[in-house]
């Protein structure tokens, strides 16, 4: 793969053909652009006043929290302690230097309280969004087991694919500071950039994509979901087992193919579950193709070193199981403290807790939304395939990042 950030200039002007900008670069009217089968972007120019994310931080107390004095802050201690590792390289790292340096010094200590340690250091706001709300949905996922071999054999014949060679990702705000992660990503096709081939292009293509398969799989589907969660493990023939990491994807929108399946009347809405999906498809084995590709979306891994840890998020952390959450980052800082209250998957039995904003999703839009980390394996699947709950978040911050 060839990342290209200081060719923007040279991205926007291959592409001057067209004047259609998509939502992921630029809220804007978009007029059709004929003279391209499928339009890329051009960028307009500057705007000049800052985006504005659609949500508000409110300012709340600690009572205000439901369950915060029940909850077991301590199991959440070891993933705030990741997050201080992590947040350094953001924007908001410096305003957690004190309060992460006194974490660091305060763990282990005799009489160290993590509750305590919180509501001395931090303060609570409830996330709005831009509207008013301050419900939400609360989603889950979890690292899947698959069962795979290094090599193309029977039974083993859908492919793990890593980054492709000709995949172009165009870092926008190398031109335009305010785009800053907007990214397009694309191959040339002559001189021009282009889209990136679509999941039945890329499927079409089959070995003639240039990049490297770096596993084969026994189940579509079941790679479908590897994809969705954006990680996992593999188990080959020998035992031995390959950790998966998110490595990127190809810059088309995510689409639901649960959705797909209840607007055909395949589904009633209440099965289409990641559950409800498998059973489909094993009773539809001719038909999943073609329900697989109305997601364009695809997603390509990395092989990373297994361990005991967990995945690797966006903050570039592990994740800890019923610790960590995926956020909209543009809504919620990554790396933050964030007080969780919803339900468990398909019950009304609260469940309340304080968890780590340490990972993103394609699915992942808007302030009130979050993606609860279920852990590993099949019990953690069926946790997170049936979770679709309604909750609220409070983002805790130190005084150094407390909204203005």
């Amino acid at each position: 793969m060839r990342k290209i950030q200081t060719a923007a200039l040279l991205f926007l002007t291959l592409l001057a053909g067209c004047s259609t900008v998509p939502p992921s670069v630029a809220p804007a009217a978009c007029a059709p652009c004929p003279a391209c089968a499928v339009c890329p972007a051009v960028v307009p120019a500057a705007p000049t006043t800052p985006p504005v994310f659609t949500r508000s931080f409110q300012p709340a107390g600690w009572g205000d929290l439901p369950g915060w004095a029940a909850d077991d802050v301590a199991a959440a201690w070891p993933a705030f302690l990741q997050s201080c590792r992590g947040v350094g390289s953001k924007p908001n790292g410096a305003g957690w230097k004190r309060v992460c340096d006194l974490a660091r010094a305060a763990d282990g200590k005799p009489g160290h309280d993590p509750r305590r340690f919180f509501e001395q250091h931090l303060r609570p706001y409830a996330v709005a969004n831009g509207d008013g709300a301050t419900s939400g949905m609360i989603t889950g996922y979890y690292e899947p087991l698959l069962q795979g071999s290094r090599s193309r054999s029977r039974g083993y014949e859908q492919p793990v694919r890593g980054v492709p060679d000709d995949l172009l990702t165009i870092d926008l705000s190398a031109v335009f500071p305010e785009l800053k992660d907007k990214r397009v990503r694309g191959r040339l096709e002559g001189n021009k950039v282009v889209p990136y081939w679509s999941r039945a292009e890329i499927a079409a293509r089959g070995e003639k994509l240039p990049g490297k398969t770096l596993l084969y799989v026994d189940d579509a589907v079941e790679l479908f979901f590897l994809q969705v969660q954006g990680s996992g493990r593999v188990r080959l023939a020998d035992g031995s087992v390959v950790r998966l990491n998110y490595a990127d994807q190809n810059g088309h929108p995510y689409q639901s193919i649960g959705k797909a399946l209840v607007e055909r009347g395949e589904l009633k809405l209440e099965e289409a579950s990641m559950q409800g999906i498998q059973a489909w498809a094993r009773a539809n084995p001719s038909r999943l193709d073609n329900l697989l590709n109305t997601n364009p979306s695809y997603v390509f891994f990395r092989e990373v070193p297994n361990s005991q840890d967990g995945p690797i998020g966006a903050l570039g952390v592990p994740l800890t199981a019923e610790r960590s959450i995926a956020v909209d980052p543009r809504s919620v800082p990554l790396g933050s403290p964030v007080f969780l209250a919803t339900t468990r998957p398909n019950t009304a039995t609260p469940m309340n807790r304080l968890v780590m904003a340490q990972d993103t999703g394609g699915a992942i839009k808007g302030a009130v939304r979050a993606d609860f980390f279920w852990g590993f394996g099949k019990e953690a699947g069926e946790q997170a395939g049936r979770m679709k709950q309604s909750g609220r978040l409070w983002v805790l911050l130190p005084p150094e990042l407390a909204p203005k």
